[in-house]
């Protein structure tokens, strides 16, 4: 059996455990540079507040509906997350974070029927105790299925948190009253080519036959499908790698304008794709860098950058990506009045660092490279995010995200501590 464990609408009850008041009032996250609603709690999405919806679309219907907007407050939800992952590491030996708010735990040979529920539910309880974070667990023969149940535990609140599946009734009942879209696995285009044949219910996929799925979803389908019916066939670490990497921003106000404040972003942008190249383990042989102005100010001069280098050898190195980066940059530059409103970096024909051709001639020396990048890793990890850093990477940060909501960093900056008064 696997247990699936959500976090409810995550960002918006981290904002809620350090502020009492929000409880049962309406809240709402908003994106990068504080453009659209990327979190609502339940109340919110109660008002009918649409996931993706522009700020200055509803700011008077938020106003009126006492609506509580928060800017994103990445360093406080990041290290919720990790406290969160943190106490879920403890119930079992078996545990894979899927995502920021999510987690897999392998619950195999712990317990079975009620009394496995009852361990769903300490598990429940003991995360909304330690962290103040509400969960939601999700209990299944299978990954796809625990989803399933997890989806049927955040519905209806009779489930009090823990959801299972574990019976053949159990299993036909949710999958026929679960959209094909709802289902994990199944993107947009394979949903479109499901409903066109017809399937409107997981149950009416796994109606089909094998060979079926196998024609129409490939052998990913098939393992959706197999899952779906009680085979556990889909390993989260197996799961693809990305083939491409991206980190960009949209700049506040008009843009940036200046060569030097650009290229500050681009170097960062560069340094996060290096970071996230090894922490999945892999490596990239091209970068792209762009930057563009805003096609919506016809008032202003329009200009765009887009180039592409291609590595003779694949490199995860952060030093040879910032450079890299920055120097196609300044080779694409245009001198004059451009106000670039948006701007990144892209990584992609990705490999594993264990499938990496080597070059004969390669002029740069690998080892040395590799010993430098973990000391600085080493380094960071010990003394805070980007303690050592690129001088390329600056100190202006002019390209910064716009954040007139956000709230303070409550659990790593001694400065914004909560204070308790006692009279």
């Amino acid at each position: 059996m696997f247990g699936l464990v959500d976090c409810n609408n995550f960002y918006c009850s981290c904002e809620r455990v350090f502020n009492p008041a929000l409880q049962n009032r309406p809240v709402v996250v908003l994106s990068s540079n504080d453009g659209c609603i990327v979190a609502r709690s339940t109340e919110a999405k109660a008002l009918g507040i649409q996931m993706g919806v522009p700020l200055y679309q509803v700011s008077d219907f938020l106003e009126r509906h006492r609506v509580a907007v928060f800017s994103c407050n990445f360093t406080l939800y990041g290290d919720m997350s990790r406290r969160v992952m943190t106490l879920l590491s403890e119930f079992t030996p078996d545990f894979t974070q899927y995502s920021v708010d999510e987690a897999f735990l392998d619950l195999s040979g712990f317990c079975e029927g009620e009394e496995l529920r009852t361990y769903g539910k300490k598990i429940v309880t003991a995360v909304k105790r330690g962290t103040g974070i509400p969960v939601t667990m999700g209990i299944a023969p299978t990954k796809t299925l625990a989803k399933v149940a997890c989806r049927y535990g955040k519905k209806y609140k009779g489930y009090g948190g823990v959801c299972m599946i574990d019976t053949e009734e159990k299993r036909v009942k949710s999958l026929q009253g679960l959209s094909i879209s709802d289902v994990w696995g199944i993107g947009r285009r394979s949903v479109a080519k499901l409903e066109y044949s017809g399937i409107a219910t997981a149950w009416d996929f796994v109606q089909r036959s094998e060979g079926w799925v196998r024609k129409t979803l490939g052998i990913t389908g098939v393992r959706t499908w197999l899952e779906l019916r009680g085979e556990s066939c889909i390993d989260v670490d197996e799961l693809p790698e990305k083939r491409s990497i991206c980190t960009s921003r949209s700049f506040a106000e008009q843009g940036l304008s200046a060569l030097e404040d650009v290229e500050e972003a681009v170097a960062n942008f560069a340094a996060a794709c290096s970071r996230k190249l090894r922490r999945q383990k892999s490596f990239c042989s091209s970068l792209t860098v762009f930057a563009y102005t805003s096609r919506f100010r016809e008032d202003l001069p329009q200009q765009a950058i887009n180039i592409t280098r291609q590595f003779p050898m694949p490199t995860n190195d952060m030093q040879e990506l910032v450079s890299s980066a920055v120097g196609l940059l300044k080779r694409a530059w245009v001198k004059g009045n451009y106000h670039y409103k948006k701007a990144g970096v892209l990584v992609w024909n990705i490999s594993s660092d264990n499938a990496v051709q080597t070059c004969l001639f390669d002029p740069v020396d690998r080892e040395r490279q590799a010993r430098l990048s973990a000391a600085v890793e080493s380094i960071n990890l010990r003394n805070g995010h980007e303690a050592v850093r690129l001088a390329v990477q600056g100190q202006r940060k002019k390209w910064h995200f716009k954040c007139e909501h956000i709230t303070r960093q409550y659990t790593t900056n001694l400065k914004d501590v909560i204070r308790v008064k006692l009279k």
